[in-house]
Protein backbone atom coordinates (compact mmCIF):
# COMPACT_ATOMS: atom_id res chain seq x y z
CA UNK A 1 0.00 0.00 0.00
CA UNK A 2 1.29 3.33 -1.23
CA UNK A 3 1.56 5.94 1.36
CA UNK A 4 -0.99 7.88 -0.69
CA UNK A 5 -3.65 5.24 -0.18
CA UNK A 6 -3.03 4.86 3.42
CA UNK A 7 -3.11 8.05 3.74
CA UNK A 8 -6.03 8.45 1.98
CA UNK A 9 -7.81 4.91 4.23
CA UNK A 10 -7.02 6.88 7.34
CA UNK A 11 -8.70 9.63 6.51
CA UNK A 12 -11.83 8.33 5.44
CA UNK A 13 -11.71 6.32 8.64
CA UNK A 14 -11.25 9.37 10.68
CA UNK A 15 -14.37 11.20 8.92
CA UNK A 16 -16.28 8.74 9.31
CA UNK A 17 -15.99 8.05 13.00
CA UNK A 18 -16.04 12.26 13.50
CA UNK A 19 -19.79 11.65 11.41
CA UNK A 20 -20.82 8.79 13.56
CA UNK A 21 -19.92 10.04 16.72
CA UNK A 22 -21.49 13.35 15.17
CA UNK A 23 -24.45 11.80 14.70
CA UNK A 24 -25.24 9.59 17.42
CA UNK A 25 -25.35 12.36 19.85
CA UNK A 26 -27.14 14.60 18.15
CA UNK A 27 -29.68 11.15 17.49
CA UNK A 28 -30.04 11.15 21.60
CA UNK A 29 -30.60 14.79 21.73
CA UNK A 30 -33.37 14.86 19.43
CA UNK A 31 -34.94 11.36 20.61
CA UNK A 32 -34.89 12.58 24.21
CA UNK A 33 -35.98 16.42 22.66
CA UNK A 34 -39.12 14.75 21.19
CA UNK A 35 -40.34 12.78 24.06
CA UNK A 36 -39.42 15.19 26.51
CA UNK A 37 -41.43 18.09 23.95
CA UNK A 38 -45.04 17.58 25.63
CA UNK A 39 -43.82 17.39 29.76
CA UNK A 40 -41.40 20.80 29.25
CA UNK A 41 -42.95 23.65 31.11
CA UNK A 42 -41.81 26.21 33.19
CA UNK A 43 -43.31 24.45 36.44
CA UNK A 44 -41.39 21.51 35.50
CA UNK A 45 -38.25 23.35 37.12
CA UNK A 46 -39.56 25.93 39.36
CA UNK A 47 -42.10 23.51 41.42
CA UNK A 48 -41.34 20.99 43.62
CA UNK A 49 -43.18 17.44 43.35
CA UNK A 50 -47.05 17.77 44.52
CA UNK A 51 -49.38 15.40 45.91
CA UNK A 52 -50.32 12.94 42.94
CA UNK A 53 -47.00 13.88 40.81
CA UNK A 54 -46.06 10.47 39.83
CA UNK A 55 -49.48 9.99 39.18
CA UNK A 56 -49.24 12.88 36.59
CA UNK A 57 -50.19 15.75 38.47
CA UNK A 58 -48.97 18.98 39.27
CA UNK A 59 -45.53 20.13 40.49
CA UNK A 60 -42.41 19.74 38.85
CA UNK A 61 -38.30 18.42 39.64
CA UNK A 62 -36.97 21.74 41.31
CA UNK A 63 -35.98 19.38 44.30
CA UNK A 64 -34.02 16.97 42.04
CA UNK A 65 -32.02 20.15 40.39
CA UNK A 66 -31.23 21.75 43.18
CA UNK A 67 -30.40 18.35 44.84
CA UNK A 68 -28.20 17.66 41.52
CA UNK A 69 -26.04 21.13 42.43
CA UNK A 70 -25.90 20.27 45.99
CA UNK A 71 -24.28 17.03 45.77
CA UNK A 72 -21.88 17.98 42.39
CA UNK A 73 -20.66 21.13 44.19
CA UNK A 74 -19.98 19.72 47.42
CA UNK A 75 -18.46 16.96 45.64
CA UNK A 76 -16.40 18.78 43.15
CA UNK A 77 -15.14 21.34 46.20
CA UNK A 78 -13.87 18.20 48.51
CA UNK A 79 -12.57 16.28 45.71
CA UNK A 80 -10.60 19.59 44.29
CA UNK A 81 -9.41 20.41 47.47
CA UNK A 82 -7.78 16.57 48.26
CA UNK A 83 -7.48 15.74 44.57
CA UNK A 84 -5.08 19.32 43.55
CA UNK A 85 -2.34 18.72 46.10
CA UNK A 86 -1.99 15.04 45.00
CA UNK A 87 -1.76 16.17 40.96
CA UNK A 88 0.91 18.97 42.12
CA UNK A 89 2.51 16.54 44.58
CA UNK A 90 3.51 13.90 41.49
CA UNK A 91 4.52 16.89 39.29
CA UNK A 92 6.77 18.98 41.66
CA UNK A 93 9.66 16.34 41.89
CA UNK A 94 8.81 15.57 45.86
CA UNK A 95 9.13 12.23 44.69
CA UNK A 96 12.00 11.38 43.43
CA UNK A 97 11.40 7.55 42.51
CA UNK A 98 9.81 7.41 38.87
CA UNK A 99 8.31 4.30 39.43
CA UNK A 100 6.55 5.44 42.63
CA UNK A 101 4.58 8.01 40.65
CA UNK A 102 4.03 5.53 37.55
CA UNK A 103 2.84 3.76 40.58
CA UNK A 104 -0.02 6.09 41.81
CA UNK A 105 -1.01 6.99 38.19
CA UNK A 106 -2.03 3.41 37.56
CA UNK A 107 -4.11 3.50 41.28
CA UNK A 108 -5.56 6.35 39.98
CA UNK A 109 -6.37 4.98 36.52
CA UNK A 110 -7.79 1.50 38.13
CA UNK A 111 -9.89 4.19 40.16
CA UNK A 112 -11.36 6.10 37.51
CA UNK A 113 -12.25 2.56 35.87
CA UNK A 114 -14.27 1.48 38.66
CA UNK A 115 -17.90 1.40 37.91
CA UNK A 116 -19.39 3.85 39.82
CA UNK A 117 -22.05 1.44 41.12
CA UNK A 118 -19.02 -0.38 43.24
CA UNK A 119 -18.40 3.55 44.76
CA UNK A 120 -22.03 3.58 46.03
CA UNK A 121 -22.06 0.28 47.63
CA UNK A 122 -19.12 1.12 48.97
CA UNK A 123 -20.69 4.03 49.98
CA UNK A 124 -23.54 2.46 51.39
CA UNK A 125 -21.31 -0.26 53.46
CA UNK A 126 -19.44 2.72 55.18
CA UNK A 127 -22.87 4.31 56.17
CA UNK A 128 -24.28 1.28 57.52
CA UNK A 129 -20.56 0.55 59.54
CA UNK A 130 -21.06 3.76 61.51
CA UNK A 131 -24.86 3.61 61.40
CA UNK A 132 -25.51 6.31 59.54
CA UNK A 133 -28.47 7.10 57.00
CA UNK A 134 -28.86 8.16 53.58
CA UNK A 135 -28.43 12.08 53.45
CA UNK A 136 -26.68 14.80 51.49
CA UNK A 137 -23.42 14.50 53.41
CA UNK A 138 -23.55 10.61 52.58
CA UNK A 139 -24.05 11.64 48.95
CA UNK A 140 -21.28 13.79 48.46
CA UNK A 141 -18.53 11.61 50.83
CA UNK A 142 -19.13 9.06 48.18
CA UNK A 143 -19.59 11.05 44.94
CA UNK A 144 -16.47 12.45 45.71
CA UNK A 145 -14.70 9.54 45.73
CA UNK A 146 -15.93 8.84 42.74
CA UNK A 147 -14.77 11.75 40.75
CA UNK A 148 -11.74 12.18 42.73
CA UNK A 149 -9.34 10.33 40.29
CA UNK A 150 -10.93 12.05 37.54
CA UNK A 151 -9.76 14.67 39.06
CA UNK A 152 -6.41 14.26 39.60
CA UNK A 153 -5.60 12.33 36.44
CA UNK A 154 -7.22 15.53 34.53
CA UNK A 155 -4.87 18.02 36.38
CA UNK A 156 -2.10 15.94 36.14
CA UNK A 157 -2.17 15.56 32.53
CA UNK A 158 -1.91 19.24 32.12
CA UNK A 159 0.89 19.61 34.49
CA UNK A 160 2.57 16.94 33.00
CA UNK A 161 2.85 19.27 29.67
CA UNK A 162 4.84 21.92 31.68
CA UNK A 163 8.13 22.13 30.48
CA UNK A 164 10.86 21.36 32.74
CA UNK A 165 13.06 24.40 31.94
CA UNK A 166 9.99 26.63 33.06
CA UNK A 167 10.27 24.88 36.59
CA UNK A 168 14.25 24.35 36.62
CA UNK A 169 14.28 28.47 36.07
CA UNK A 170 11.91 28.84 38.69
CA UNK A 171 13.61 27.09 41.09
CA UNK A 172 17.33 28.99 39.92
CA UNK A 173 15.57 31.96 41.17
CA UNK A 174 15.04 30.84 44.63
CA UNK A 175 11.50 29.50 44.24
CA UNK A 176 10.42 26.72 47.03
CA UNK A 177 8.03 24.13 45.11
CA UNK A 178 5.08 26.18 47.04
CA UNK A 179 6.15 29.06 45.64
CA UNK A 180 6.61 27.44 42.31
CA UNK A 181 3.41 25.65 42.46
CA UNK A 182 1.31 28.38 43.08
CA UNK A 183 2.98 30.84 41.12
CA UNK A 184 4.07 28.87 38.03
CA UNK A 185 2.66 25.87 37.51
CA UNK A 186 -1.17 27.19 38.42
CA UNK A 187 -1.17 30.14 36.46
CA UNK A 188 0.51 27.74 33.48
CA UNK A 189 -2.25 25.60 33.72
CA UNK A 190 -5.32 27.65 34.43
CA UNK A 191 -7.59 26.56 31.22
CA UNK A 192 -6.56 22.71 32.21
CA UNK A 193 -7.59 22.96 36.03
CA UNK A 194 -10.89 25.08 35.13
CA UNK A 195 -11.30 21.97 32.61
CA UNK A 196 -10.74 19.55 35.16
CA UNK A 197 -13.04 21.05 37.43
CA UNK A 198 -15.84 21.05 35.33
CA UNK A 199 -15.19 17.61 33.91
CA UNK A 200 -15.98 16.63 37.50
CA UNK A 201 -18.61 18.27 37.95
CA UNK A 202 -20.23 17.21 34.98
CA UNK A 203 -19.34 13.65 36.28
CA UNK A 204 -20.81 14.20 39.40
CA UNK A 205 -24.06 15.95 38.08
CA UNK A 206 -25.21 13.38 36.25
CA UNK A 207 -24.26 9.81 37.86
CA UNK A 208 -27.31 7.97 39.57
CA UNK A 209 -25.54 4.85 40.50
CA UNK A 210 -22.95 6.61 43.03
CA UNK A 211 -26.04 7.88 44.80
CA UNK A 212 -28.51 5.36 44.58
CA UNK A 213 -27.80 3.63 47.87
CA UNK A 214 -26.90 6.95 49.92
CA UNK A 215 -28.15 9.94 48.83
CA UNK A 216 -32.05 9.00 49.45
CA UNK A 217 -34.77 10.69 47.68
CA UNK A 218 -37.25 13.19 48.85
CA UNK A 219 -39.73 15.28 47.77
CA UNK A 220 -38.41 18.45 49.33
CA UNK A 221 -35.34 20.55 49.29
CA UNK A 222 -32.64 19.54 51.53
CA UNK A 223 -32.02 22.24 54.39
CA UNK A 224 -29.58 20.57 56.16
CA UNK A 225 -26.30 17.60 55.28
CA UNK A 226 -28.46 15.18 57.58
CA UNK A 227 -31.65 15.15 55.05
CA UNK A 228 -32.24 13.25 52.01
CA UNK A 229 -32.00 14.70 48.61
CA UNK A 230 -33.16 14.17 45.23
CA UNK A 231 -30.76 14.45 42.34
CA UNK A 232 -32.31 14.65 38.46
CA UNK A 233 -30.45 11.02 37.66
CA UNK A 234 -32.76 9.15 40.33
CA UNK A 235 -35.91 11.03 39.36
CA UNK A 236 -35.47 9.86 35.82
CA UNK A 237 -34.92 6.80 36.99
CA UNK A 238 -37.71 6.58 38.97
CA UNK A 239 -40.13 8.22 36.73
CA UNK A 240 -39.34 6.18 34.05
CA UNK A 241 -40.24 3.09 35.69
CA UNK A 242 -43.71 4.51 36.20
CA UNK A 243 -46.67 2.97 34.31
CA UNK A 244 -48.18 6.30 33.87
CA UNK A 245 -47.08 8.30 29.90
CA UNK A 246 -47.66 11.26 31.84
CA UNK A 247 -44.70 10.74 34.31
CA UNK A 248 -42.60 8.64 31.84
CA UNK A 249 -42.79 11.79 29.84
CA UNK A 250 -41.77 13.50 32.90
CA UNK A 251 -39.09 11.02 32.89
CA UNK A 252 -37.66 12.62 29.07
CA UNK A 253 -38.12 16.10 30.35
CA UNK A 254 -35.60 15.52 33.40
CA UNK A 255 -33.40 13.97 30.72
CA UNK A 256 -32.94 16.33 28.32
CA UNK A 257 -32.63 19.26 31.18
CA UNK A 258 -30.12 17.53 32.66
CA UNK A 259 -28.81 16.81 29.11
CA UNK A 260 -28.58 20.63 29.06
CA UNK A 261 -26.67 21.24 31.85
CA UNK A 262 -24.25 19.11 31.01
CA UNK A 263 -23.74 20.61 27.80
CA UNK A 264 -23.60 24.14 29.14
CA UNK A 265 -20.57 23.18 31.64
CA UNK A 266 -19.00 21.71 28.41
CA UNK A 267 -19.55 25.08 26.71
CA UNK A 268 -18.49 26.75 30.19
CA UNK A 269 -15.28 24.44 29.81
CA UNK A 270 -14.32 25.52 26.38
CA UNK A 271 -15.03 29.03 26.94
CA UNK A 272 -13.27 29.59 30.13
CA UNK A 273 -10.01 27.57 28.83
CA UNK A 274 -9.80 29.93 25.66
CA UNK A 275 -10.29 33.11 28.11
CA UNK A 276 -7.33 31.78 30.80
CA UNK A 277 -5.33 30.80 27.63
CA UNK A 278 -3.71 33.96 28.12
CA UNK A 279 -2.20 33.58 31.17
CA UNK A 280 0.03 30.73 29.68
CA UNK A 281 3.59 31.83 29.02
CA UNK A 282 4.55 30.47 26.01
CA UNK A 283 7.69 29.59 24.70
Amino acid sequence: MSKKTEETVFRVLMITATISIIAVLSLIIISVAVKAFPALSWDMISKTPKGGFYFGKEGGILNAITGSFYVATGATLFAFIIGAPVAFLINLHYIKQKAIINIIRFFLDIMWGVPSIVYGAFGFSIMIYFGLKTSLLAGIITVTLFIIPIMVRAMDEVLKEIPHNLLEASYSLGSTHSETALKIMFRQCVPGILTAILLSFGRAIGDAASVLFTCGFTDYIPHSLNDQVATLPLAIFFQLGSPVPEVQARAYASAFILTCIILIISLSARLLSKKYEKHKINF
